[in-house]
This record gives structure tokens, sequence and C-alpha cells, in this order.
């Protein structure tokens, strides 16, 4: 591809993104992030992570999750996009085989909600 063709297609890129969120989601979601922050709990995320304004969220085994909202990229693989985020959480041995993040056998909703949450963790 021509260097013209390709500053092209990053511009066209750009231009999609106008007026959506941090993370190039439409502002709001298809997720609840209320739900979402109940779902981080229910499922004990803290056990792994550190979540701020999650009590007792203070593991050491992952990533701590402040700013996920302004992270570009999900387990340094693939772009922080809603649809990303929640493949990544239902599945995250798919994407990358023994990391150490588990299946938890979440729903699409219990995802989507999860991922609406973290995309408010400016």
């Amino acid at each position: 591809m021509s260097r013209t063709g390709a500053c092209l297609l990053i511009a066209l890129a750009v231009a999609s993104m106008e007026g959506c969120g941090p993370s190039g989601a439409p502002p709001g979601g298809s997720g609840n992030p209320a739900e979402g922050r109940t779902e981080v709990t229910r499922q004990q995320c803290g056990a792994c992570h550190e979540i701020p304004g999650v009590q007792q969220a203070s593991g050491l085994v992952g990533p701590p999750l402040e700013h996920f909202g302004r992270r570009t990229m999900i387990a340094g693989l693939l772009p922080n996009t809603p649809d990303n985020l929640v493949r990544w959480l239902r599945n995250p041995q798919a994407i990358t085989p023994g990391n150490a993040m588990p299946d938890v056998g979440l729903t699409d909703r219990q995802a989507r909600d999860i991922a609406a949450y973290l995309d408010t963790l400016q």
C-alpha cells in the first residue's frame, strides 16, 4: 500500500471515531455501568485486580484497572474497544492461551456491563 493510501486509511479511521467516548465507543455503549460495577464485585475481580472504588479490590495478580477507560490496548494485544473487551472478558484464553486471566463463564450481558463500567474508569 502506498504511503498516501495508508494515510487515507488512518484519516478515515480517526474520522469515524469523532463524537465517540474515550474507548471509541458511542457514549453510553451497550452495557450498564452500574450493573457492571455490581458484577465486578460479584465475580470477585478484585481478588486479582486493584479496582478504584470497589471495596476489597486490591489484588496484585492482574494489572490495576485504574484509568482503564483511557487505555488504548487490552492485554497488550487488542485495541480497547467495547467489543474487544467483551471478547476478552468472555474468553481470555482464546485470545492469549496460558495467560493468568481466567474464563469465569460470563454471559454476554455480564461482559457488556463490566466493559461499560471499566470504560467509566477515567
